[in-house]
């Protein structure tokens, strides 16, 4: 019997092919497209990868020219499908008439239904030979199995993913072409706007708005330190929003050397383990680590593909019963947590924890082979560390600690201590490297004793605006609103930096931004709200159940998107005039001392830079900031008369600097000694990447580099190192020299003897 498979990546058809062959499958070509062939019990196999859709949907060409039709007439437009691998195609279709049975093998979730449903159709293959290889991990016994049991393909499923794709596509494109025909920004210029997108925008729109309407409020506290082990005690009216109040109770406290102990108990709180990884979850927690949610899926799905880990595009938090978790311990026990598996696999009964959410389609995301950091390098290293042990800690005991709690009377004011004393680790002990743990410890104490006070203190606050959204929070909030889906969220955030709608981590929205989101507001006929696209999504789950149809699905979204269409394309000009304004304000720098124009932010083939609007007659013309978030300014420079900048790097303080990287008030400030080679002057400077170093202004003469810290502040000493030379710098509690090679370093007394004759 003769079997063709389709999966969707290169990946996945040389490991399932493995797994199916024994290792014993060849690599080849079929009219210039690749497969690989083997042959087992079943019969003979071809496998053959698709690189993701080999289909694309778009519109007809009639349709691509945007001044040629209005964006309204898209909404009704029809679409087409075109080819993007012929090859591939021609070789599913030639190897399917051959074939008796044609097995789609590609990620089980509503795009992989899409993509291999759309293939097999593409190709004239006959639909009763099509089959349906089921798996959530590709693991010898889950691929085995899933060839043993091949199901029918699920058209509901692929019918709510075709949905999402037409729907996407034109949603984009008319509200797309309208916003940015409106602002004349066409090109590569466009401004880009999306159902999803712009709902969550508008989340870090509202935010930056609360934030900077925010009006801090004063606010006092009274804590007291008690006994020999100086235990902290806070005032019960803390915070205290009155200063005279605050005074009053600080003066009471101090006509007093001890406090009275007025209450005091101890009681055991189990503290809960954490529920299996969804995606939403795990790329929050691996953005806590400094992997951001884009970076995290590739290395997952890079994971996945390898057969380390679960497919990881999943809403499940609740493990099937079918999953042997003592036997995925098993397969853990060479990695490089062995010794915490092997304690967990020693428990007498392993009950898992469990979240909220319950599917069928895929299980939580959880570790499937075993891998080692001297293998496994970097973030995936990292990535995979983190989902093992959220594994085991869902596996392990809740953990226990003692909470005390004791009331103390100071003349008539009342304070309370808090004691936290982990007594049972149980998952924590897994976990620990991703949560914060203090304990503190009070000593045993009985009502109606007393206490010495050690110190009393007044502190004076504000409150504090809301926090601003990270690239996790706002990944939790999307998936709490239901702003698009598993696979697509970080896409999504993605494309608000691309656009630069958005800058920095903790995502502040540019004016184009928020001048986007709020002419949307006005005129956009509710796209900014997330019930519209809540409900798309509603929609496209219904069809993949069988309770809608996708034909019903597309036409009414159609007639929401008219409804909107219409609104943008009559309310055009007062749109166009705001973004337009927006974008100028972006875009200005300041005022050009020499000829009193403005300078601005101007494109070129070679990036981005800051020109004088006088061009010709004037060409003054800057480098931005390498690596920086840039923020204008109203200041201008005391030396050259030239505007300033705020420039934020990830690790340093924000710095106001002149645009003229040149000018003596930023060399003042880089400079941190005289370059050891040529006598020139050793500067700190930055990569294209925006990491710093230090380097040479006598350049490209002079080639001297020296590495630097990350992060902190550098202050020049004005000190040159005995050894060899370099300057001697600060480092905040730190001086040293700047050579990280400088003989003077480490263990080397040969060396320093021999620097020193």
């Amino acid at each position: 019997m003769r079997k063709l498979v389709i999966t969707e990546k290169a990946n996945a058809a040389r490991r399932i092919s493995t797994i199916l062959s024994d290792g014993k499958a060849k690599a080849g070509t079929v009219g210039g497209a690749g497969i690989i062939s083997f042959s087992n019990a079943d019969g003979e196999y071809d496998v053959i990868s698709l690189r993701g859709h080999i289909l694309e949907l778009d519109y007809p060409e009639e349709y691509n020219d945007w001044s040629g039709s209005s964006p309204v007439e898209l909404v009704y437009a029809p679409h087409v499908k075109t080819v993007r691998a012929k090859n591939t195609l021609d070789a599913i279709h030639n190897l399917s008439k051959e074939s008796d049975e044609v097995i789609i093998a590609t990620d089980y979730d509503r795009e992989g239904e899409l993509i291999g449903m759309e293939t097999v159709r593409a190709a004239g293959a006959d639909m009763k030979k099509v089959k349906r290889a089921k798996f959530s991990a590709l693991t010898k016994s889950e691929v085995e199995n899933a060839f043993a049991t091949l199901a029918e393909p699920d058209v509901r499923l692929s019918d709510a993913a075709e949905a999402r794709q037409i729907i996407d596509l034109t949603w984009g494109a008319v509200l797309t072409r309208s916003v940015s025909l409106s602002s004349g920004q066409v090109g590569k210029n466009f401004l880009s706007v999306g159902r999803v997108q712009s709902p969550t925008l508008k989340l870090l729109v509202d935010r930056n708005e609360e934030i900077e309407k925010f009006i801090p409020v004063p606010y006092w506290t009274i804590n007291a330190k008690f006994g020999i082990l100086a235990f902290k005690g806070e005032h019960n009216d803390n915070p205290f929003w009155e200063k005279e109040k605050a005074d009053e109770a600080l003066r009471k406290c101090k006509e007093v050397k001890k406090g009275t102990i007025i209450s005091y108990d101890v009681s055991m709180k189990e503290e809960y383990r954490p529920p299996p990884f969804d995606t939403t979850a795990m790329q929050v927690e691996a953005n806590k680590i400094g992997i951001p949610p884009a970076v995290t899926m590739k290395l997952a799905e890079d994971l996945y593909t390898s057969g380390y880990i679960s497919y990881p595009r999943t809403e499940n938090t609740e493990y099937p019963k079918s999953l042997s978790l003592r036997g995925v311990l098993e397969k853990l026990k060479d990695s490089g947590l062995s010794e915490e598996v092997k304690e967990v696999l020693a428990q007498q009964q392993i009950i898992p924890s469990r979240g909220k959410r319950r599917t069928t389609d895929h299980p939580p995301i959880y570790p499937t082979a075993s891998a080692t950091p001297d293998k496994m390098k970097g973030d995936k290293w990292k990535l995979y560390e983190l989902i093992v042990r959220r594994f085991l800690a869902t596996l392990a005991p809740n953990a226990e600690a003692e909470i005390t709690k004791c009331g103390i009377d100071l003349n008539g004011e009342q304070f309370t201590a808090s004691g936290y004393i982990l007594k049972k680790e149980g998952w924590k002990k897994y976990y620990s490297k991703y949560i914060t743990m203090t304990e503190t410890q009070i000593p045993k104490l009985t009502v109606g004793s007393e206490v010495d006070v050690r110190s009393l203190t007044q502190d004076g606050s504000q409150t504090k605006p809301p926090f601003r959204y990270n690239q996790g929070s706002l990944i939790q909030e999307m998936d709490r609103l239901n702003l698009g889906t598993k696979s697509t969220r970080h896409d999504i955030i993605g494309k608000l930096f691309s656009r630069n709608y958005v800058q920095g981590n903790y995502l502040i929205p540019t004016p184009v931004g928020i001048a986007m989101t709020r002419s949307l507001e006005k005129h956009g006929g509710g796209i900014t709200e997330p019930a519209m696209t809540a409900k798309l999504e509603d929609d496209m789950l219904k069809i993949s159940v069988g309770e809608r149809t996708l034909n019903a699905v597309v036409e009414e979204s159609q007639n929401m998107l008219h409804i909107v269409a219409e609104k943008i394309n009559g309310e055009g000009t007062e749109l166009g005039g705001e973004i337009r304004s927006a974008l100028r304000e972006q875009q200005h720098i300041g005022i050009c001392p020499a000829c009193k124009n403005t300078m601005s932010i101007k494109r070129s083939k070679n990036g981005n830079f800051i020109g004088c609007d006088g061009y010709p007659e004037c060409a003054r013309a800057y480098p931005l900031p390498r690596g920086a978030m840039i923020q204008t300014t109203e200041e201008t420079c005391d030396v050259c008369g030239l505007p300033k900048l705020k420039t934020i790097r990830k690790g340093s303080p924000p710095q106001t600097l002149c645009i003229d990287p040149k000018c003596e008030s930023n060399t003042s400030k880089s400079d941190i000694g005289e370059c050891p080679s040529c006598g020139g002057r050793i500067r700190v400077m930055y990569s294209k990447a925006g990491k710093r170093f230090a380097g040479c202004s006598g350049w490209p003469q002079c080639d001297r580099t020296y590495p630097l810290r990350p992060t902190g502040t550098i202050t020049a000493t004005d000190d040159k190192c005995e050894y060899c030379d370099s300057p001697i710098v600060s480092t905040g509690n730190r001086t040293e020299c700047i050579n990280m090679e400088c003989p003077g370093k480490g263990d080397a007394p040969k060396k320093r003897a021999s620097a020193k004759k």
